[in-house]
């Protein structure tokens, strides 16, 4: 019998305080997580006798039990509303799914710094620049500066091992100060450059060059006044191209577009009077939620998240159509510890900011409707192939990889009707089997994914198996004693040229034959599926055979020699000890550092 939550005697002893509530369903899962100034007040408005949102009354109903958290200030209510979110995932909270740090440009703390990628933590030492919108920004920015200030972008083992300039050096696009070209001041003033670029003072940057440059004319040594000039007319250039500029240094802009049951939020990312580029969240929402909301739920989970690398800027634009709420951006600044400000109704170049987002969010959920359009349509043409009478709502996809049978991963990945389901994608190690028995490693691959699959369920209407009738029959041979619980199997080989159209599909049981038009929905919506899980499990294999190339000795690490090494070795009693050492193990060998005991240690658990 269904359990009635006694509302009224919950409401009868709650406080006033601020604090945060959390609402369990029959199964004890939580189904919402809210934040209140007055949790009296706050909970009280659900169990009113007329509750206008379809939202609200449907949650009503299911509420079984509830309880509180108690807080001494609202800002303290938000961060852990927030933690709560993040840890429970209730269905009927607005949830962003972003977990991804953001990428930065660093430069080294080196007598010759370096320029470089950078995504994770920060345990480099050296100057961060960023948060740029994904990689490719990150990577254009640095061909950008290649061109432009000769410092070196190369790796410090690579650096070190140079007895001679490289190409680099050939192309202008480096001083060599590996082996002495430069001098130490000639590397440190376009490093200087370089740093005043990514913070944005580029007209600065042009004044200097042009004083240099005259200077240099004037002791007639006209080459080097040459290289200034150079220097100068790309960064115009660069200044003509990069039409999205202004005096905005920092600043995030808030785009909301609705419709057909999607929501996209679009963030445009203003640092250093550039507009460093943009990006699409897809957030789960409930039905009949409204949009200041969403908004509201979307500002609190992104910058409340500890994801590395997440930086919240002095002021934010929002969308102008949605209501605004004044004692976010206060409560917000508490939670952060510094002042922010929420924007609405704005002129000027930040207006421009603020339609530029607005467009980008309605042409994002554009492309994403337009995508569910198409998956739904491959989706039902492969229900039809199949004759199957009730609608395919998850189908899954095995591929095995590996290098000569080492390092061998298998990749699970997960599609519904709405393309990839990418939070329930998996990989699997495969150990204990002969190196190259790709049967051997399906079958354990299969019973790591589906031996406690009844319990949790999740089992697909359709598992394709990639390869031919040699792997299905493995997954034939475990799922024998299924029954009518058992998925539809398919096995997917690929013909004799092994072209793309040339797929065909065989059956479990029968081992039947279905070949399909290359030009088939079907066949579409099979080979997305098959090669999203060759890429996941490729990726994989590539991660772990780097990490093991990595982490196989002691004298790749930086700072770490023969005998070093040796030391190392003979006080902890052998690589395996070392890999599993602490920092405080490692920092009492002799010789060695505490920062040098922390990047041994890192090397060895960074992938």
């Amino acid at each position: 019998m269904a359990r009635t939550f006694d509302a009224e005697n919950f409401l009868r002893h709650l406080t006033h305080q601020p604090g945060v509530y959390r609402m369990y369903d029959e199964a004890g899962d939580v189904i919402y997580v809210g934040k209140a100034k007055d949790l009296k007040k706050r909970v009280s408005s659900y169990f009113r006798e007329k509750v206008d949102r379809v939202k609200t009354q449907v949650l009503v109903k299911q509420i079984a039990d509830m309880d509180v958290t108690v807080t001494n200030t609202e800002a303290e209510a938000l961060i852990l509303e927030n933690t709560f979110i993040k840890k429970y995932r209730p269905r009927y909270n607005v949830l962003l799914r972003d977990d991804k740090s953001y990428p930065y440009i660093i430069l080294t703390d080196h007598q010759h710094p370096r320029l470089g990628f950078h995504r994770g933590a920060r345990r480099t030492k050296g100057e961060y620049f960023g948060p740029f919108p994904n990689g490719a920004a990150v990577r254009e920015s640095l061909r950008l500066m290649q061109k432009i200030f000769p410092v070196r972008q190369c790796e410090d083992s690579y650096y070190r091992a140079r007895s001679r300039p490289c190409l680099q050096y050939q192309l202008q696009r480096c001083l060599a100060p590996c082996v002495n070209v430069c001098t130490d001041e000639e590397y440190a003033e376009q490093v200087g450059f370089a740093k005043q670029f990514l913070q944005g003072k580029n007209q600065q940057v042009i004044d200097e060059l042009v004083a240099k440059m005259e200077n240099a004319s004037a002791a007639l040594d006209f080459e080097k006044a040459a290289r200034y000039r150079d220097q100068i007319a790309m960064l115009r250039r660069t200044q003509e191209r990069n039409s999205v500029t202004g005096a905005q240094q920092e600043l995030d802009v808030i785009g909301l577009a609705r419709g057909n049951g999607v929501t996209t939020v679009q963030m445009l990312f203003v640092r250093d009077n550039h507009l460093q580029g943009s990006r699409s969240y897809f957030p789960k929402v409930p039905a009949d939620t409204p949009d200041e909301e969403v908004l509201r739920a979307f500002l609190l989970q992104f910058y409340l998240s500890d994801t590395a690398g997440r930086k919240v800027p002095a002021e934010i634009v929002l969308p102008l159509d949605v209501p605004r709420d004044d004692v976010l951006a206060e409560v917000m600044g508490q939670a952060l510890n510094r002042k922010i400000r929420l924007l609405q109704n704005v002129r000027g170049e930040r207006k421009q900011y603020q339609q530029l987002a607005h467009k980008n969010a309605v042409n994002a959920l554009e492309s994403k409707l337009n995508q569910q359009s198409t998956m739904n349509r491959r989706t039902s043409a492969l229900q039809q192939v199949l004759e199957l009478g009730v609608p395919i709502q998850r189908m899954e996809c095995f591929d095995i990889s590996h290098t000569m049978g080492q390092q061998t991963v298998a990749s699970c990945v997960v599609f519904d009707q709405n393309g990839p389901k990418k939070s329930d994608y998996r990989r699997y190690n495969i150990d204990g089997i002969t190196p190259g028995d790709d049967y051997a490693a399906m079958a354990k691959a299969l019973a790591k994914r589906y031996d406690n699959a009844k319990e949790a369920g999740n089992i697909p209407d359709i598992l394709f198996i990639d390869g031919g009738k040699g792997q299905l029959a493995q997954a034939e041979k475990y799922f024998a004693d299924w029954g009518d619980d058992a998925p539809m199997l398919i096995g997917v080989a690929k013909g004799e040229s092994r072209k793309p159209g040339l797929e065909t599909l065989i059956m479990a049981g029968s081992h039947e034959t279905i070949p399909l038009n290359k030009d088939a929905s079907a066949l579409h919506l099979i080979q997305h599926i098959r090669d999203e899980s060759h890429r996941f499990a490729i990726t994989g294999h590539r991660q772990k055979r780097g990490k093991v190339k990595r982490t196989s000795s002691l004298e790749q690490i930086e700072g770490i020699g023969a005998k070093r090494r040796q030391k190392i070795l003979q006080n902890l009693g052998g690589l395996h000890e070392v890999k599993n050492a602490s920092i405080e193990q490692l920092a009492n060998v002799p010789g060695i550092s505490r920062a040098l005991a922390e990047k041994i240690y890192y090397s060895f658990r960074d992938e």
